[in-house]
């Protein structure tokens, strides 16, 4: 039986930085957009109010869940393929009367990028994983300078059936007047197609009807960009807990119990873009047999 690798667990609670390690010929890494802070008993449900005393620890001086919002680079030489846009340069205080979101910001991505050397025109293709906002904003948001999107010239990858029923993603903010700035760009794809070297997607419905993970393989591991099933570490022990917006939380929970147990895997490390401070990780068994959430960089 594996004992729990120690490290900041201030990082539980943080906000995220930007953060990359290599497998095989990619580099992956993860770039901050901005953040929410999320209501935890609205965010989460299940999750009790003694819940929340066990597992303090992943709240801030609060009580908020903090979730970062970025996308995953993945470069392979001279080729870029972007998981995802953030929230994009848009910035909403808290309502006291939203049960689910506190403070939520973007705009930070293009500058992540920069950082690293790369300019939007590199992406040579983008692959969301649902069509929620905060993974759309820079699709549709007219890069400062120019009358275009930053990623305007590149292929985006979107689940054929959370394209074919883009209407549902009206409620949240991503309305047919916004998904129209990028929809001449969209190819549909289908469960287990390649979209880049070493770039698989793989439907994992629940959170949204076509809500897509990627797995991307190289050297001798795999990472798994799992999306929103899971928004935050503590779902790791406890896949049970669904979201309160999950489009069916039934079937996302059944994925998450799946997906935990890949992620313990020692092959396999897990990407959560909401994750706080702890976006690459793996799931470590518990002697109770749950799992917990461990930081790998």
């Amino acid at each position: 039986m594996t004992t729990t690798t120690v490290f900041d667990r201030a990082r539980l609670s943080s906000a995220p930085r930007a953060r990359s390690l290599r497998m095989g010929d990619l580099t992956i890494s993860y770039l901050p957009d901005g953040l929410v802070r999320l209501k935890p008993r609205g965010w989460l449900p299940a999750a009790t109010a003694t819940d929340w005393a066990t597992y303090r620890d992943h709240l801030d001086d609060d009580g908020l869940l903090v979730a970062g919002i970025g996308a995953l680079l993945i470069e392979r030489g001279d080729r870029a393929l972007l998981i995802d846009t953030g929230f994009g340069p848009e910035s909403y205080p808290d309502d006291p009367a939203n049960p689910l979101l506190g403070r939520l910001y973007g705009g930070e991505l293009l500058d992540a990028l920069r950082r690293l050397g790369r300019e939007p025109r590199h992406i040579e293709a983008v692959a969301i994983t649902h069509l929620h906002t905060d993974h759309l904003g820079w699709a549709w948001t007219t890069e400062p300078g120019t009358d275009a999107p930053p990623f305007a010239h590149a292929a985006h990858f979107v689940a054929a059936p959370e394209w074919e029923r883009r209407g549902l993603a009206a409620e949240g903010g991503a309305t047919e007047e916004r998904l129209a700035a990028f929809a001449d760009r969209v190819r549909a794809i289908e469960d287990g197609e390649e979209i880049f070297p070493g770039v698989r997607a793989s439907f994992a419905a629940g959170h949204t009807v076509g809500h897509t993970t990627y797995t991307i393989t190289g050297g001798d591991r795999r990472l798994i960009a799992f999306g929103d099933a899971l928004h935050a570490p503590v779902q790791v022990t406890h896949p049970e807990w669904s979201c309160g917006i999950d489009h069916d939380p039934g079937e996302s929970a059944e994925h998450r119990r799946r997906l935990v147990e890949e992620l313990n895997r020692p092959d396999t490390i897990g990407y959560g873009g909401h994750f706080a401070d702890v976006v690459f990780g793996r799931a470590e068994r518990r002697p109770d047999g749950r799992f917990t959430w461990v930081p790998v960089a």
